[in-house]
């Protein structure tokens, strides 16, 4: 999977990844925002959603220790970290914010 999310997080495109668990209670609120998310923003972002206890290990390297976390990535370079539910707008204004 680590050489699979290099490539995904090295896209021009910005990509969101969501760590999250199935057994997360806030995971399962995100998951709605998160559809909203994309299709406000449509092809401007791919939206990864990446479960940990399958993926302990990327985790693990990317430091999350809570779920739901979200991490925004552009090009190799991770431009935001947030963990918690966060409001579809948040979402979205911290992407163009961050990616414009």
């Amino acid at each position: 999977m680590n050489d699979t999310f290099q490539d995904i997080i090295n896209s021009d495109k910005p990509v969101l990844i969501d760590f999250y668990a199935t057994w997360c209670g806030p995971c399962q609120m995100l998951s709605p925002i998160l559809k909203d998310v994309k299709d406000s923003l449509g092809e401007r972002i791919s939206i990864i959603k990446v479960d940990v206890d399958k993926n302990q290990e990327l985790a693990s390297i990317q430091q999350v220790r809570g779920v739901p976390t979200m991490l925004l990535f552009q090009n190799g370079k991770q431009l935001w970290r947030q963990s918690g539910v966060v409001s579809k707008e948040e979402i979205i204004k911290t992407i163009l914010d961050k990616t414009n």
